[in-house]
Order: C-alpha cells, then structure tokens, then sequence
C-alpha cells in the first residue's frame, strides 16, 4: 500500500478569508513536502472560478513540484478532459513526464460542475462522449510518433505529431471512476482507476464491491487489471474536541463546496451524471454521527490503520490523503502529513517501507 497528498483546493466557504493565491502557495509546499515525509505522490486537482476549488492550474503546480523533487510521483486529481483540447493535455503532460524524469501518472475525468464547461464552451450535456473522444486522442498523439489525423464529433486535426514526447511508454493512466458506466470503460481501455470511497459506498456499497466489479469487466474484455486507487479525507483525532474539530470541518466541505457543485435536480442533469444528484440530497442531510471510515478517515492511528486495513484487504494498491479539507490551516496539515507517516504507514508494506530502508 503506498500513501499519497491530495487535495481539490476547496476555498468556497461561507464567510472565509483565506485568499486563493494564500492557499495555492500553501498547497504547493504541502506538495513538496509530501517527498520530504517519504509519501509516494502527489495529486492536485482542477478547479476554475472557484466554484469549489481555487486551482486551475495542476500542470504548473506540479512542474514547480517536479523541481523541488527527486521521486516523488506527480498526478492531476483529475484533469477534466472536455474542457481542453486534447493536442494541448498531450503536450502539457508530456512536457511534464520529460521535465520530470517520467514521474506523471495522467488522471483524467469528466467533472460535474456545469458551471465550469459553460465558460468554455464544453459539451455538458455530453460529457462522456468528449471524454472518450479527447483520451484516445491524447493517448495515441503520446504513443505515435508519426503525424496522426483525427477526425471526432468535437476534435479535427490532421497530420499531427507532438514534441516532446513522454519519457515514460506507456503514461499510467488513471479514470475517476464514480458510476458504472466509467468502471467499464476503464476495464475496456485497460486503464487504472482511482475513486472517491464517499461515492464508492453510495453507488456501489463498499470498495471490495467496486474492486470486483472492476476485475469482473477487465476479465470480460480481456485485460490485466491495472491499479486500484482511492482517496480518503482524513483528520487525526486524540480526543472529544479534536473529533468535533474535523467533522465540522468535513460537514463544511460536503454542504458548502459540494453541494452547490453537483447536479441536484434529475430534470436537469444529463443522464450520465444523474447519480450525482443522490450524493446531493445524501449530503445535505449528513450529520456529525454519519461520517465514518466509508468516507473519512478519522480518530487516532490506530483507528486510522484499522480503516486503511479494508482497502488493503479489497486490493487496493495507493490512498492518496485529502488533509487540508475544510479551512484546516496549513501548519495543521503538514503536522498531520508527517504524523501520517510515521505512526500509520509503517504498518503497511510500501515504496516508504523501501525508502526507509535505504535511508
């Protein structure tokens, strides 16, 4: 099991006064400090208008991570596909593997929040398809070296080759995975998968049920099973008040950053994001005594092992650690991150079980 820093940028809250640029320099050093406290990666997602999240901009966060880093893996959580074209995502990311030694691992998806495809003329409506279309471009401008012709419902180009190409042959490839309809076509594509264990347990009961179904469709189509990957919010907790500290802390996230994010009425929302629209009303009616381990990992470690237990025991290979949720201040978050690393991940056989040993 290796152990990763992730983070959405979450800023959208009622009465904050943490600026966006305050945060993204904060997310940024967390970042780098992830290597320094022996984690094995680092994913940093994307947000526009700070709708949810104040970071655009995960590529250059992650190439000025890349040179303050020798090993550390460097990932977006996730990119967004449809809301770039895909000749540009094939250069940004390829750039990023040469630059940083082939450290990239590509994680993509199709997002949910209309507010952010509006701006850029984005098919909402028909996320999925754009998505397919924009992976298999980028994929095969990263893999063939001679000039490529694409013709798609969104995308047209001809004749194209990209520069550089990236160090790493295959880029590991990872899809968000929150419905079925994803988990297949990441088995059909041969692809990892990485998911939200909050979204896991609503549509799919728990991560041993999606970890099945995801063998069940690679062995269906053919392929090896790749990677299975999966985010935990997490907030250590030695007593009473440090408990109530970080559910408040994630109630805030879920019913100030997420709900105003996600599709809440079914009239409205494409039918490939409708399930959103469940999570929504489960949200809003989430209460202190309901955030457990399916969603949060929380309490001293411990606890924390004994739930990061039940991924290992599914097949889950990494968790990346959501730390700095709901307005928890920075000194906190890399407290805990060292915490983290050395009084939980030790009990797990790891690249930080290796690193550790040659010092």
């Amino acid at each position: 099991m290796d152990f990763g820093y992730f983070t959405l940028s979450d800023n959208y809250y009622r009465g904050n006064t943490r600026s966006a640029n305050s945060y993204i320099a904060d997310i940024t050093a967390e970042a780098v400090y992830a290597e320094k406290v022996g984690m094995h990666s680092a994913w940093i997602g994307e947000h526009h208008f700070s709708t949810l999240g104040v970071l655009s901009c995960p590529d250059i966060v992650l190439a000025y991570v890349a040179a303050q880093t020798r090993r550390i893996r460097l990932a977006p959580a996730v990119t967004v596909l449809p809301l770039h074209h895909p000749i540009r995502l094939a250069e940004q990311w390829a750039t990023l593997d040469l630059l940083s030694g082939g450290r990239v691992d590509f994680a993509c998806g199709r997002g949910y929040d209309r507010r952010e495809y509006a701006p850029f003329k984005a098919p909402y409506e028909d996320s999925t398809g754009a998505f397919t279309e924009s992976l298999q471009a980028i994929e095969r401008l990263w893999k063939d070296p001679t000039p490529y012709t694409h013709r798609g419902k969104y995308w047209q180009f001809d004749d194209i080759s990209i520069t550089p190409r990236p160090v790493q042959q295959p880029v590991p490839v990872y899809l968000a995975c929150f419905s079925r309809r994803t988990v297949e076509l990441a088995a059909r594509l041969g692809h990892n998968v990485i998911v939200a264990p909050f979204a896991v347990a609503m549509a799919f009961g728990s991560l041993a049920n999606f970890a099945r179904l995801y063998r069940e469709e690679c062995e269906r189509h053919g392929n090896k099973p790749g990677k299975l990957m999966c985010s935990y919010f997490i907030h250590f907790a030695d007593d009473a008040e440090s408990d109530r500290l970080g559910r408040e802390r994630q109630l805030r996230y879920f019913q100030e950053c997420c709900v105003d994010a996600l599709p809440q009425d079914l009239k409205t929302a494409p039918p490939t994001l409708a399930y959103f629209v469940g999570m929504v009303q489960t949200m809003k009616a989430m209460k202190p005594a309901d955030l457990t381990d399916k969603s949060v990992l929380m309490g001293r470690a411990a606890d924390i092992i004994e739930s990061i237990q039940k991924a290992a025991d599914a097949g889950f290979d990494e968790i990346i650690l959501y730390f700095g949720v709901g307005l928890k201040p920075h000194a906190q978050v890399k407290e805990e991150m060292a915490r983290f690393m050395a009084e939980v991940a030790p009990a797990f056989d790891g690249a930080h079980t290796r690193l550790r040993a040659t010092g």
